[in-house]
């Protein structure tokens, strides 16, 4: 199973701020929900990590109850927002959005196209089909790519992913196990109900 995780909740993301590669901790309520996804995942035959602080410290909190070292794969790295990372969703204008969500080619100034997103992520979920065939696969990621995998598993284009929300510190699950992958669960927040979450 290649089981998809997105990190633990951070102060920028409390505020609403679009959180590409700069790179805030966790904040208390994000090591909260780091702790109950390692206490409620499987125990991975790998685990995967983005580069990127909240993630390495969402995947270290699942590699201290696993035991399974943390691997680290610069695919699963947040879309880059460019001039647009920091700020809030408000930064951009109205028609900048439409031609961001009618574009998948669309590049923020600065930053990088969800169609670049794509090929980096169908990539590395390719090469995880096998492995994630054989045992459960982790990778803890952000936004864009674990939408950019979902479409991937649906057989579907970039476009897609406008379609699509995902939560501070929740799971999706794709079998690879067949011909083809299959989504079995997305955006699913039951490792972390218990925490506080704003």
């Amino acid at each position: 199973m290649l089981i998809l995780v997105r990190h633990g909740l951070t102060s920028a993301n409390q505020q609403g701020l679009l959180l590409g590669r700069a790179d805030p901790p966790l904040c208390d309520d994000g090591r909260e929900q780091a702790e109950a996804l390692a206490r409620t995942l499987p125990a991975p035959t790998r685990l995967i990590s983005s580069p990127l602080g909240r993630a390495r410290e969402t995947a270290e909190t699942i590699a201290a109850v696993s035991g399974v070292g943390v691997e680290i794969d610069d695919r699963w790295i947040e879309l880059d927002y460019g001039d647009l990372d920091g700020c809030p969703a408000s930064a951009l204008d109205p028609e900048g959005w439409r031609t961001w969500r009618d574009d998948p080619t669309f590049v923020p100034a600065g930053g990088e196209s969800i169609a670049a997103v794509g090929a980096r992520v169908r990539a590395a979920c390719r090469d995880l089909t096998g492995a994630a065939a054989a045992g459960d696969v982790i990778v803890v990621s952000h936004v864009s790519p674990i939408k950019a995998a979902t479409a991937w598993a649906l057989g579907a284009g970039d476009e897609v992913t406008w379609r699509m929300w995902v939560s501070d510190a929740a799971v999706c699950r794709i079998d690879t196990s067949g011909s083809a992958p299959r989504l079995l669960a997305f955006n699913d927040v039951t490792a972390h109900a218990a925490a506080p979450v704003p």
